[in-house]
């Protein structure tokens, strides 16, 4: 007999987290996690698109580890599993910040703001950025009041950054320019 997807255990308005923990579905944990997923979602969406051969691997790769990340916010620190569970490390942090830097030296320094757009996969980059802002803002909360891994919220923070630098590298690749800013505001 197959599996279903439905077990009905969350129709009362909870859900388990890994280790079998029940609590509410608006818990801070279930929106933190829930808004990675999400921007995994977006992620996914942006890999349909045709990537330079750096940024899908490097999309690839992020797609993984949101994963890992989800996994991390889902398994409280106390009391400590009873199995091992994938967390994001500093080495997710480091290569994101390497990848940040590899792909600035390929572009022009920015002089004024830039706004979401430009081509059709830079603007899902800039949409997976303000979903992964949301996240961040999330696990801050959560943060305020349960223990998380040492460096989630940095990795959280370095990815928006990643994804703000691999949305102009798009737009370059692709021969668009980046959209920018006009204040429209009257003195």
């Amino acid at each position: 007999m197959a599996t279903r997807i439905y077990t009905k255990t969350g129709d009362d308005g909870t859900t388990a987290l890994f280790g079998g923990v029940r609590v509410q579905k608006d818990d801070l944990r279930i929106e933190a996690y829930g808004t990675v997923d999400e921007l995994s979602a977006v992620i996914g969406i942006l890999r349909t698109h045709a990537l330079p051969a750096p940024l899908k691997a490097q999309f690839d790769r992020i797609a993984s580890d949101l994963f890992t990340l989800g996994a991390d916010l889902a398994t409280p620190l106390d009391p400590p599993p009873v199995y091992a569970i994938p967390r994001v490390s500093q080495s997710h942090v480091e290569e994101l910040e390497h990848w940040i830097d590899e792909h600035e030296e390929r572009l022009e320094p920015l002089k004024n703001f830039i706004l979401p757009g430009g081509s059709s996969a830079a603007a899902y980059a800039h949409l997976a950025r303000t979903v992964c802002r949301r996240a961040e803002r999330c696990i801050v909360g959560l943060a305020r009041h349960e223990a998380l891994g040492d460096v989630v919220i940095h990795y959280v923070n370095r990815l928006s950054d990643f994804l703000f630098v691999a949305a102009r590298r798009i737009n370059a690749e692709e021969g668009v320019s980046d959209v920018p800013w006009t204040s429209t505001a009257k003195d």
